[in-house]
């Protein structure tokens, strides 16, 4: 595991008053009321935005068919995964998933429960690149969206996307779609796995800010790793080949108006889906942060901005926010180093704390701590060694 900074567990002596000022000013912990009502919450919450952040944002409440929050609704950004919606229901347009071959129906599996960018790229090579795009903004009737800019015209992550024109995207695939090809689609959604087919942690934005049920997919370029290790994952990408910047499939012949203009530059975290019994809100919540925003930060401020929306019908988990530093931690099954790694953490990530708990001493000299923090939403613990917090255990937060 690498650190990147001297972590405090168990004084070993006294601390220096420097060195207590300093943690006590970058500890994050923030209670979250449990399973929070709707109704507990104003009709309307004007969408925090985290500072250095351009977000565009839209939720949609499906039964009275308002909006409960518009930011930059119809600013583009560059679509990132969200894209592999419309490349799905392309494929689907017109014919039942089960008419499907069974490789295309493994593509489609992978490619929006894992977000598999191999996937993506054979349909956008094998379907017409670029005219996918133009036939879903056709068909959908959307206004914001374009195929890849003149500069890309082989990366389908670059395609153009607005957060009302996701609203739409979902809107068609619950109220219009056939029902074999919304059930299927949103079957993959639910299903989403943590980690990413390219190794990056993809449960941030709606997935670590309300409780099941949800369904989503997710988008991110521009960053070097996703600090997300399971049996599937493979090794992040570098960040000149992005999980979504998507790869070169064929040249593009014409680029509608506007596609130029989105920012390729800015690292970008979307999060988009449906939230709630009956997938009673469409949230669509699209983020750029400063050139250099390592993941786990990003992750942490979409996750900040998702929690701050009117969402109607959302569950909110019980516990404390807090935030962690070093790279490389690792949530493991039980409160000991030598039980089995469940995953680890994108590094300096925000996460949620149910419950504290001795385990295991863990040394990082010349300080030990013996206490553990339970994740609800990893189904493990970390040691509170990594936690921002002077304290050895989380102020606040009861024992296991």
């Amino acid at each position: 595991m690498t650190l990147s900074r001297t972590r405090s567990a168990v004084r070993a002596g006294a601390l220096t008053a420097a060195l207590a000022a300093f943690l006590c000013t970058t500890a994050t912990a923030v209670s979250v009321a449990s399973a929070e009502s709707p109704s507990a919450r104003p009709a309307a919450v004007q969408a925090d935005v985290p500072a250095g952040v351009t977000a565009g944002v839209a939720v949609f409440d499906r039964q009275t068919g308002t909006f409960t929050e518009q930011l930059n609704t119809a600013a583009q950004f560059r679509s990132a995964s969200v894209v592999k919606l419309l490349i799905a229901l392309d494929v689907l347009w017109n014919r039942s998933p089960d008419a499907l071959p069974a490789a295309d129906r493994a593509r489609i599996d992978t490619m929006l429960r894992g977000s598999d960018d191999t996937a993506a790229s054979t349909f956008w090579s094998s379907n017409g690149s670029g005219a996918i795009v133009d036939r879903m903004v056709t068909r959908l009737g959307l206004t914001d969206t374009a195929r890849p800019p003149s500069t890309h015209p082989g990366y389908w992550g670059y395609t153009a996307l607005s957060a009302r024109d996701t609203v739409k995207i979902y809107r068609h695939l619950l109220d219009s779609a056939p029902a074999a090809t919304r059930d299927y689609i949103l079957g993959d959604l639910r299903q989403s796995t943590r980690c990413a087919t390219d190794g990056y942690d993809q449960h941030f934005g709606i997935a670590g800010s309300f409780n099941r049920p949800w369904a989503v997919k997710q988008g991110w370029s521009g960053f070097s790793s996703g600090g997300c290790t399971a049996p599937t994952a493979t090794t992040a990408k570098a960040a000149g080949a992005a999980e979504s910047a998507g790869e070169p499939a064929g040249t593009d012949a014409r680029t509608p108006a506007g596609a130029d203009a989105v920012d390729l530059s800015r690292p970008a975290l979307h999060t988009t889906g449906v939230v709630g019994a009956g997938d009673r809100s469409i949230v669509a919540v699209f983020t750029l942060h400063p050139g250099g925003t390592p993941y786990g930060k990003a992750y942490t401020d979409i996750g900040r901005l998702t929690r701050s929306l009117d969402v109607p019908g959302a569950s909110r988990p019980a516990g404390t926010w807090v935030g962690t530093w070093g790279s490389g931690v690792r949530v493991r099954t039980q409160s000991t180093t030598a039980s089995g790694a469940i995953t680890t953490l994108p590094a300096g990530v925000e996460v949620l704390v149910g419950c504290q708990k001795r385990g295991q001493q863990v040394s990082q000299p010349p300080y030990v701590n013996d206490w553990w923090a339970q994740l609800p939403q990893y189904g493990g613990y970390m040691t509170n060694i990594y936690l921002s917090v002077p304290e050895n255990q989380v102020p606040g937060v009861p024992v296991c």
